[in-house]
């Protein structure tokens, strides 16, 4: 297997058992976040709250801001993943208030 095509083949094979693995941990670390967010919903419902917290959100974006810059990961898609997340919890959130 000392063909460089052979060699980016076992590479890439490897590299793409890291992204499934990966994949299959964010997928089941949002389903634990949406747990939580659900039973939030539900807390926040029978106390009458408002599904959405302004000033949370923003304390959470630039939470993320900071944690994606020191991952290495672009802060800009940081945040619109995270607004993406706080969009659906909120929505969750309203279907618990009606």
């Amino acid at each position: 297997m000392s063909d460089p095509v052979s060699r980016a083949a076992t590479l890439l094979k490897d590299h793409r058992a890291s992204i499934d693995r990966l994949d299959a941990i964010l997928v089941y670390t949002l389903g634990e976040r949406f747990k939580h967010t659900q039973a939030v919903g539900k807390l926040k419902a029978e106390h009458d709250l408002p599904p959405s917290d302004p000033t949370r959100e923003a304390a959470q974006i630039a939470r993320l801001e900071d944690l994606a810059k020191q991952a290495d990961l672009d802060p800009e898609f940081a945040k619109a993943f995270l607004n993406f997340i706080i969009q659906e919890v909120i929505h969750h959130h309203e279907k618990h208030q009606s």
